[in-house]
């Protein structure tokens, strides 16, 4: 349902910044490129499309973020609860953010008040793995696009909330759907999937941005078409060259979290998630180090053209996967201290790597969490040395054929480091990692392919590795793979990162604090609890010469779902749905 609020549309309207009576200019291809540089709003997921998360923005600083103090909130109202991922825009007064179930809000940005909320009208036997959650939109021209539990990418006007267009993924009964914030890149809208426990396939996929068409599409697993302007393309890697039988049919590979644009070299990076089903000699990946059974383009990051759909480069992470750790976490576009282009993911399965941003090749590698127990290292091309005990059991050489062994791995399926954005600071030249500190019983099953049901073929229970914490958000210098800093965290850290030139780090607890942190040392220089777990994505800005913070709360995501005895641990945290806005005072700016 659509609710455009127009009692007091006249006074809302002006007072969100369209002072002079007519819609600002459309947001621009060139906007985009400078989202991070223009301070004034914030028109893309990551503050900008190479997700470094970082604000040129120095009025809030280390001396004076003291005196931050809440602006406004904002209630997302109802029953729909449960985890709040999103990340806000603001664009001309206005803040956009999406909601749990499908929803999407647009807010006066002065005020904290309701412009319009938009309610997907989702249909019954939606099929999502990790809870209902949605992670943000993306604006271009007089729209604002997000995506659908139902697997579907809908365009509403940016003024209104109306429908423009509403478009389908993939097929939810499938499995599919989608929770990712879209990406916009030369007027495309581009999309991946979710649903890798359901043996789907990963892609992405490009539409027009005014017509909702698609101009190309790109599966992630190998043997399956690409199409470019509703025509075959060409085929994802070699059929069976890493897959065997038919088991590339349903390979999995999501590309549930969405990508990222580097413009210098004109690339689009994707991840794609664990091979289906999890277990990995059903795959052969149990049999040698061949490359045979390495399933690609599954737990990978791919390199894509923009302007076709077809991969540049791919780098696998996981190959021989039996873990379920995803290669689906963000890409960073970055220049090291020595004018190097590279990019950076911390990986799933507990590994900083750093790849050269030409050609997607490997730099270097190093742990970012304290035990890895699949892995002993990595050797000279980025390919990890297995440890080969390490991995589940073959339930067909067990003696009922039923149960694999079990063995105990680290880190948890859940991942050293999961969806969360972790932050660059071009100050420090730093990155800041939020991760966790837990292990996992983990043991294969048999398992067959039947549309729509799991499709995993593993039992698991997470377990924390500490008593004192499981989250740590660390600051890692990306040279040196070294901790430069630890802050400890008892609950599990699920929400995304920020750093800005005034020397700050944001980012939120399940406890509900929101902290600022000193981007050299760690220590904590502000905090306020929300009243919710954050699972959220900060974002900054300013607006009359005063600079604002923003941060949804709202406790939930996959840890109270899939988090075993870690589960049982932060069972008492309340759920919420509250968007938060800070602001630093003009008049407390020079404030030491």
């Amino acid at each position: 349902m659509n609710r455009f609020v127009m009692a007091a549309a006249a006074g809302l309207i002006a007072a969100a910044g369209w002072q002079s009576g007519a819609l600002a200019a459309g947001v621009t291809e060139e906007d985009l490129a400078n989202d991070q540089a223009i301070t004034t709003s914030v028109l893309t997921n990551g503050m900008g499309r190479n997700l470094q998360r970082y604000s040129p923005l120095d009025t809030l600083n280390k001396s004076n973020v003291k005196n931050l103090m809440p602006a406004w909130a904002f209630s997302l109202g109802g029953e729909k609860q449960r985890g709040q991922e999103t990340q806000p825009l603001i664009h001309d007064g206005v803040m956009y953010i999406t909601g749990s179930y499908s929803r999407m809000y647009a807010i006066d940005v002065n005020t904290g008040e309701e412009l319009w909320q938009y309610d997907a009208r989702l249909p019954e036997g939606i099929l999502p793995c990790c809870d209902v959650i949605n992670r943000g939109g993306a604006i271009y021209g007089d729209k604002i696009y997000f995506g659908t539990l139902d697997a579907r990418i809908v365009a509403l006007d940016l003024k209104t909330g109306d429908v423009v267009w509403n478009k389908k993924i993939a097929d939810y009964k499938a499995g599919y759907s989608y929770t990712a914030a879209p990406l916009i890149v030369k007027g495309l809208v581009i999309t991946g999937n979710s649903g890798g426990e359901f043996g789907i396939v990963g892609e992405v996929q490009a539409r027009d941005a005014e017509t909702g068409e698609m101009v190309w599409t790109r599966p992630v697993i190998e043997g399956h078409m690409g199409t470019f302007k509703g025509q075959e393309s060409t085929m994802t890697g070699t059929l069976n060259a890493s897959w065997p039988g038919d088991m590339w049919k349903t390979g999995g590979g999501a590309t549930w979290l969405g990508g990222s644009y580097d413009a210098e070299t004109d690339t689009l990076v994707f991840g794609a998630g664990n091979p289906a089903p999890w277990n990995s000699w059903l795959r052969d990946a149990g049999q040698d180090n061949s490359g045979k059974g390495d399933n690609l383009y599954a737990a990978s990051r791919i390199g894509i053209n923009p302007d076709n759909g077809e991969i540049k480069w791919h780098f696998q992470t996981t190959p021989r996967e039996g873990w379920d750790y995803d290669g689906v976490n963000e890409v960073v576009a970055y220049t090291d201290r020595d004018g190097n282009k590279r990019w950076a993911t911390a990986d799933r399965n507990g590994f900083f790597y750093v790849l050269n941003r030409e050609d997607g090749k490997f730099v270097r590698g190093a742990p970012f969490v304290k035990d890895i127990t699949w892995a002993s290292g990595l050797d000279e091309n980025g390919r990890p040395i297995f440890n080969e005990d390490n991995r589940p059991g073959n339930p067909a050489a067990a003696a009922d054929g039923a149960k694999g062994e079990v063995i105990f791995a680290s880190p948890s399926f859940l991942g050293g480091k999961n969806w969360m954005p972790m932050a660059f600071s071009q100050k420090t030249g730093n990155f800041y990692v939020p991760s966790n500190e837990w292990g996992m019983d983990i043991w294969n099953e048999p398992t067959t392919y039947k549309k729509g049901a799991a499709y995993m073929g593993a039992g698991f229970t997470i377990k924390p590795n500490y008593e004192d914490h499981i989250g740590s958000l660390k600051a890692i210098d990306p040279d040196t793979g070294e901790v430069k800093w630890e802050f400890k965290n008892d609950a599990p850290l699920w929400a995304g990162v920020m750093t800005t030139a005034g020397g700050l780090v944001f980012t939120g607890t399940p406890e509900g604090k929101f902290i600022a942190f000193d981007d050299e040392t760690g220590e904590i220089l502000w905090s306020f609890q929300t009243g919710s777990g954050i699972v959220g994505q900060p974002v900054t800005w300013e607006m009359g010469g005063e600079q604002y913070v923003s941060v949804i709360s709202g406790w939930g995501g996959a840890v109270p779902l899939w988090g075993g005895e870690v589960a049982k641990k932060v069972n008492y945290l309340n759920q919420g749905g509250t968007l938060w806005t800070f602001k630093l005072p003009k008049q407390l700016a020079a404030a030491n």
